[in-house]
């Protein structure tokens, strides 16, 4: 499931539009989720969202900042069982 969401985060900021807002994060344990994926992609050198020296701030920080900030795209998928 990790990897399901990881591959929904959305790489390129402008395709976000009022047809496709992004859901609110309605629990701590999703913000983490979110923020540890966003900060594997930095650490992998995707480049920052937010102004942000990633010499002196830890990924993580910057992923949670970016989730703050509304610069990460994601959906929630629905499980069928």
């Amino acid at each position: 499931m990790v990897e399901e969401t990881e591959n929904n985060i959305d790489e390129e900021t402008e395709e976000t539009s009022a047809n496709n807002p992004i859901p609110e994060i309605d629990s701590k344990y999703r913000m983490i989720i979110l923020a540890a994926q966003r900060s594997k992609q930095l650490q992998r050198g995707a480049t920052p969202r937010v102004d942000a020296d990633m010499r002196k701030q830890k990924p993580t920080r910057v992923a949670m900042r970016e989730i703050k900030n509304k610069k990460v795209n994601f959906e929630i998928l629905e499980i069928k069982l």
